[in-house]
């Protein structure tokens, strides 16, 4: 269980949540909703101990199961399936049996006879612990979100950005936690994965605090709301699910609208009425009495919420190029002895727009990597063309520099542009003032995405690469990467769940991993963007 008293969140000058009291209690499944920005992972940060509130405290009970947007690394030489068991520490327990097993094979009498000894009272702590029970449910999450026991075995340094993820989220859901709190955890499944947790999070009986701007996710699942509104600073809370939520915002907003409206009219009248009667001196004090009525009745309004800021987003006017910028040839890549996709050719011809599919963990986004010179390809070669300038978007924000200031990471991406540039550049995707000074590390999910989009934009890049560029997004910000896609001259290479990106960009071809299959894109693609 989750009590926040009193809890004030600022950033500089900027207050991100006035002193607001909630509790998340068992049952408790609540959409904690906001557009990007409005401090939505900062609170999730605090509520599970990674981050300190301004004021205010925050207590906590049980065991508390905290999802971030981006996970925190951990050691890559570890398998996915021991770093999901420690979180019961059933890992270290299952090593020692392994080990002892081995020990009581020994043809040394002593060493087996110790080993038969003490194999027993392993086992018991074992047992204790959940035992063959808990692996069985480990290995049963984990495939359900798409994970299965050849990639468990390997380290999780050998693993894509979003199996990585799944394998973080499928450890936060093993822990038994009595609260969860997931930061968009939808990112990187697909559609049967999806389903899966959705069911699941429906039954859970904890209390949960998921983020999501999935609407049909957050309609199955939630059945309280809480509204972070950025203009204002405050935690709307609504104690009904998603629908009635949704509805009930309307009819907030056509109330505030109506008495504002109705206000407005009266206060008009009587501010008409005191200009005529001031010139009179008999008359002025019933003026200014009637002034400052109209005054109170403005102020005893709601205020209408002020519409969302959203980032202004056009994509670069591409720099000019030859008529084939970027090919690949026979590409392979393989981690150890985990072969991710194998015999890839792909030439890039100017503007041309191409969609990667492919199950998870086919290499979609290795391929980008490879792609845009972050990885070496294992065999074949990349080859840029005449004028090739490349602008890579990484789904786990790779190209920013967490140890940089934003203002400090767009400089990076643009050292031509003044200072006043850079900072216009930025206020346009919404950083301003002190929001442009801010460490890179305390961005959320949302954030650093926008960061990521203004380096591209002053880029002049004429091949992009995107991976999932429309994670993390609130349907506000989403719509406006889908218009500079639409609008977009150059050409771009894409990896995407999300169908209504796929559109926008208008895709000429598709290209399906891991066997490299090249195609024209036709409308029967469409129905796997989701699934793959």
């Amino acid at each position: 269980m989750i009590t926040a008293t009193g809890v004030e969140l600022r950033i500089g000058a900027r207050t991100l949540l006035q002193p607001t009291s909630f509790r998340v209690g068992p049952g408790d499944r609540i959409g904690l909703v906001g557009r990007n920005g409005a401090g939505k992972t900062t609170l999730t940060r605090v509520l599970a101990g990674e981050g300190q509130a301004t004021d205010g405290s925050v207590s906590r009970s049980g065991v508390i199961g905290y999802l971030p947007q981006d996970p925190r690394p951990s050691d890559p030489t570890t398998s996915a399936k021991d770093h999901i068991l420690s979180i019961r520490d059933l890992h270290n327990l299952a090593a020692l049996m392994a080990k002892i097993e081995e020990q009581m094979a020994s043809s040394d009498p002593k060493v087996m006879a110790k080993a038969l000894d003490r194999y027993p009272k392993v086992e018991a702590r074992f047992l204790a612990a959940g035992g063959y029970a808990a692996q069985s449910e480990a290995l049963r999450i984990a495939a359900n979100l798409g994970l299965d026991n050849t990639l468990l075995n390997h380290g999780l340094g050998e693993l894509s950005g979003g199996q990585r993820r799944r394998v973080e989220l499928a450890r936060i859901l093993f822990s038994g936690g009595e609260t969860l709190l997931l930061d968009e955890p939808t990112n990187h499944l697909d559609a049967d994965s999806i389903i899966w947790l959705r069911d699941y999070l429906r039954t859970y009986e904890g209390g949960l605090i998921v983020i999501s701007h999935d609407n049909e996710f957050m309609r199955a699942i939630v059945n309280k709301v809480y509204h972070l509104d950025a203009n204002r600073g405050v935690l709307d809370q609504y104690n009904m699910g998603w629908d009635a939520y949704l509805q009930q915002r309307q009819d907030d907003e056509r109330r505030r609208r109506r008495e504002r409206a109705n206000a407005e009219k009266k206060a008009s009248a009587l501010v008409a009425q005191a200009e005529k009667m001031r010139a009179k001196a008999t008359k002025a004090v019933a003026a200014q009495n009637m002034l400052k009525r109209a005054e109170r009745m403005m102020e005893g309004l709601d205020e209408q919420r002020a519409a969302d800021k959203v980032a202004k987003l056009r994509f670069p006017t591409p720099a000019p190029c030859g008529r084939v910028p970027l090919t690949g040839s026979a590409l392979s890549k393989s981690y150890g002895s985990l072969e991710v996709f194998t015999g890839v050719d792909l030439a890039i011809d100017r503007g041309s727009r191409v969609v990667i599919l492919g199950f998870n963990g086919a290499g979609k986004t290795t391929l980008l990597r490879v792609l845009a010179g972050v990885e070496e390809p294992t065999s074949g070669t990349v080859e840029a063309g005449h004028g090739l300038k490349l602008g890579y978007y990484a789904q786990e924000h790779d190209t920013l520099d967490l140890d940089l200031t934003v203002v400090e990471n767009l400089r990076h991406a643009a050292p031509d542009l003044t200072d006043t540039q850079v900072r216009s550049v930025l206020g346009s995707f919404l950083f301003s003032g002190d929001d442009a000074d801010k460490p890179t590390r305390v961005l959320s999910g949302g954030e650093k995405t926008r960061l990521a989009l203004a380096t591209l934009v002053v880029s002049s890049a004429n091949v992009l690469l995107l991976d999932e560029p429309t994670n993390n997004l609130d349907p506000a910000s989403r719509a406006e990467i889908l218009g500079a896609l639409a609008t977009y001259e150059g050409a771009v290479i894409m990896v995407t769940h999300d169908e209504g990106a796929v559109d926008a960009l208008s895709p000429d071809r598709v290209l399906l991993l891991p066997d490299g299959d090249e195609d024209l894109w036709n409308d029967s693609y469409r129905d796997l963007v989701a699934l793959a």
